[in-house]
């Protein structure tokens, strides 16, 4: 149990390293006042352009990479599981931020990419095929979560904790964009190549 505890505490702060927030501040602005106020690669890509959208994407795919390697080691599968769980929790509710982070996308394939690397080929494919023709990028991050999930929970032999944190991590990931989806609906969500713009201020 201090294993798992252990494994939690560590994905959590790993995660919760607001990489975007620090990019964009390091250009001078603060990424929550512009687009959709999330620190998530995405909104780093509309607001600064894609060399700092990479960096902070591959970056925050590592956050959940080492969250689940690190709990691995501390406590096995289920260590794996809560590691990377508490990676995609950190990264979408960070404590440094008022618990207002990115959209845990990113994270939440990296959480899963050491045990399941054809997974996460799977749902990038899929977030592709779906953006290319739409150009909404969170459409195709949504299909690509449920997909990887898919492969995850449906490959025979996958252990019960990997398919809990893939299940888990997506929940994450569509509460988290709750207001995509809800724009997706009304046909009014941003596209690809769309500009940020700065939020109304409060």
């Amino acid at each position: 149990m201090l294993e798992l505890a252990a494994a939690a505490l560590i994905g959590y702060l790993l995660g919760s390293i607001p990489v975007g927030f620090l990019v964009a501040k390091s250009k001078g602005l603060d990424i929550r006042k512009y687009g959709s106020g999330a620190t998530g690669g995405t909104n780093v890509l509309r607001t600064l352009g894609a060399g700092p959208a990479l960096a902070t994407g591959v970056t925050d795919l590592l956050k959940g990479l080492l969250g689940a390697y690190i709990g691995s080691r501390l406590g096995g599968d289920w260590g794996y599981a809560v590691g990377g769980f508490f990676a995609v929790v950190g990264h979408s509710y960070p404590v440094w931020l008022k618990f207002k982070g990115g959209k845990s996308v990113a994270t939440g394939a990296g959480s899963l990419v050491l045990h399941h690397p054809w997974g996460f080929l799977g749902g990038l494919a899929a977030a592709i095929a779906t953006i290319a023709p739409t150009r909404y990028v969170s459409l195709g991050s949504l299909v690509g979560a449920v997909v990887f999930t898919a492969i995850v929970v449906f490959t025979p032999g996958t252990p019960m904790a990997d398919k809990v944190l893939a299940v888990g991590a997506t929940l994450v990931i569509y509460i988290r964009h709750w207001e995509n989806i809800k724009r997706l609906a009304a046909g009014n969500e941003n596209k690809l190549g769309q500009k940020a713009r700065p939020r109304p201020q409060a």
